[in-house]
């Protein structure tokens, strides 16, 4: 009877100081430590739990009471501009007072140096602008800012990675903007992991949130993302920041893009275009032109479409080749196009658009970098595969929108009258598009398409009056 006790007591006090080890992403626990989370599959990021003792709270003082919302004032809510109009256009008008945004990039793309604009032009016509810079000198970021022409005298340098440095910085210069360059090079000294840990990257955006809603300075921090392209770091990180800027770019082609996929003081779907050369970046109002071919006489294999880049309007090209394979497999190679939807509409076309491709290699790119990844690009894909195959060019002066479906029907995409309105600005006449299609531009001719069949067939007709 008594080693029963013995034994209970064991048990009760081993249960007692069982550890709990807890990921940070998703709040998935388990009773020892492991490298990978088996929830969320995110790595580093299992840490011991703490346990705490549950204490009542109690009412304490408040920063201000609280009023009619009919009193709060809206100043503090307004953007302002930066200078940079596509920047502008991808935040929503602009920064917002204390307003947290994170710019997240692959390395090399341009994050550095669209920026290093962006704080110029602040500082030449807005306020006092800091730039922080963790990874160069701030030598380095002098001569890059001479040859792209970012100098202004309210701007102001530092090169720290240590995060009381930083705020130490900020105290001196007194900004309304900041731009940290990046979250995952600062460090704080009094919490323990490495530059770009989960516990270092949280603790240091910590420390900026808080010092920018206090100053109501608005504060960029550049962000590093993984192979996968997600943003490296805890995820709750996207969640403390008001906006989430991603930006996106070919490292062989000039054009970059600024995406908004969080905001909270603007629209999340609005994207700006950028040149990127030698002499800097510089906004792009007008970025079509560089997605399209120019061909003295019409050439087979080819079909322009409109795609739509958050509410913004773009023309793009799509290309294919199609010859005969000499292997046992043939080829399927693409550029700008999801694969997998290419593969799908190869399949639609020979089946229902009796067209052989079994023993075909069939390329397909796209013009200038750009990427065809909404289903409204499926019907110009299917059309300049076709067109390939036969060697038949597309008829002059025709965009192709809609989508495929397995069946062989073409379905109706979003955003039809927008769509049209930039191809009659560009000079198109003639518009292959799903059935009803509402009310489109007067223009612009329309001709509705059921299935893959009266698809092909209209592609190749000469201009006719149809709506």
């Amino acid at each position: 009877m008594h080693g029963l006790s013995v034994a209970v007591r064991t048990v009760a006090a081993m249960a007692k100081a069982a550890t709990v080890y807890r990921c940070s992403e998703c709040g998935w626990s388990t009773g020892k430590w492991a490298g990978r989370c088996g929830e969320c599959q995110a790595w580093g990021t299992v840490e011991e739990a703490g346990s705490t003792a549950r204490r009542a709270v109690a009412p304490g003082p408040v920063s201000e009471p609280a009023r009619p919302i009919g009193a709060v004032e809206l100043a503090a809510a307004r953007s302002r501009p930066t200078g940079v109009e596509e920047f502008d256009r991808a935040l929503g008008g602009g920064l917002v007072q204390g307003a947290v945004i994170l710019l997240a990039g692959e390395p090399g793309v341009g994050k550095s140096t669209l920026l290093l604009e962006v704080a110029a032009r602040w500082a030449a016509e807005a306020g006092r602008a800091l730039f922080v810079t963790g990874e160069e000198s701030a030598a380095q970021v002098r001569l890059r800012a001479e040859r792209t022409g970012a100098l202004a005298d309210e701007l102001f340098l530092a090169a720290e990675t240590d995060l009381a440095a930083v705020l130490s910085h900020i105290d001196q210069v007194r900004p309304t903007l900041l731009v940290l360059d990046s979250v995952q090079t600062v460090t704080n000294s009094a919490v323990d992991g490495a530059a770009g840990g989960v516990s270092q990257v949280r603790e240091v955006a910590n420390a900026m949130i808080r010092a920018a809603k206090e100053r109501g300075m608005a504060t960029i921090l550049v962000g590093h993302v993984t192979k996968d392209g997600s943003i490296a770091g805890p995820r709750v990180l996207e969640h403390l920041v008001d906006v989430v800027l991603q930006f996106e770019g070919d490292r062989h082609s000039r054009l970059r893009m600024v995406r908004a996929v969080k905001n909270r003081y603007g629209p999340a779907d609005e994207v700006g275009c950028f040149d990127l050369s030698d002499q800097g970046i510089v906004s792009l109002a007008d970025p079509t032109g560089l997605f399209l071919s120019r061909h003295a006489d019409v050439v087979p294999g080819t079909c322009v479409t409109v795609t739509l880049e958050g509410r913004r309007p773009l023309l793009a090209e799509v290309q294919s080749l199609v010859g005969k394979s000499s292997l046992a497999t043939p080829r399927r190679a693409t550029s700008g196009l999801d694969s997998s939807r290419v593969a799908m509409v190869l399949a639609v076309l020979e089946r229902r658009g009796r067209i052989q491709l079994g023993s075909a290699d069939v390329y397909a790119a796209t013009v200038g970098g750009a990427r065809l990844a909404e289903p409204a690009g499926d019907l110009p894909l299917l059309l300049a595969v076709a067109s390939a195959a036969r060697d038949v060019p597309i008829a002059a002066g025709t965009v192709a929108i809609g989508e495929v479906g397995l069946a062989g029907e073409v379905r109706r995409v979003t955003g039809i009258q927008r769509r049209l309105a930039e191809a009659e600005r560009m000079g198109f006449s003639r518009a292959l598009v799903p059935p009803d299609p509402g009310p489109l531009p007067r223009g612009i001719r329309a001709i509705e398409v059921q299935d893959v069949a009266a698809a092909l067939t209209a592609s190749e007709r000469p201009l006719v009056s149809v709506r």
